[in-house]
């Protein structure tokens, strides 16, 4: 499928991925258009084109998870860069909110699109159709992700 044509069918919905995460319009232009270059630059490179979508909106969580992440990193380093570092413990510098998005980094890709796709209330028939997988998959993925997410915040507490 050539790249203009899948930027027009994508990029609103796209957009609308990314503004579920961040809620800013200009974050979320931001990160759509990463998403499309990154579609661009690896477009010749995807051997399966049936599931395009699901491989774009992939692309586009990983990258709203990613700049979530970074943003988070850096907040932490401006609150606290008046304390005297050694005395503080890093974990108690963190929200539960921070915790939960570096376990779900961790997550491998189709999990972290998964659960990213549930945190932002879409219903599990339309991550399955999104995804190309089945209803029933979806909801065992999300029951195994969610089992997985809280033995690792478990871990790091």
């Amino acid at each position: 499928m050539e790249f203009e044509n899948l930027y027009k069918k994508y990029s609103s919905k796209i957009f609308r991925v990314c503004f579920g995460y961040f809620n800013d319009t200009e974050k979320a232009k931001d990160v759509m258009q990463d998403t499309f270059i990154t579609v661009f630059t690896n477009l010749n490179e995807l051997k399966h084109k049936e599931n395009i979508a699901g491989w774009i909106y992939r692309i586009a969580s990983n990258k709203c998870l990613r700049q979530i992440e970074n943003e988070k990193k850096k907040q932490l380093v401006r609150e606290y860069s008046f304390f005297d570092h050694e005395e503080l413990d890093p974990r108690l510098e963190e929200t539960n909110f921070v915790r939960l998005h570096r376990c779900i980094a961790e997550l491998p890709d189709m999990d972290r699109l998964i659960i990213g796709f549930y945190l932002e209330d879409l219903k599990q028939d339309k991550i399955a159709e999104i995804l190309g997988l089945s209803h029933s998959n979806i909801r065992v993925r999300i029951h195994r992700i969610k089992e997985v997410l809280s033995k690792k915040m478990k871990e790091d507490e």
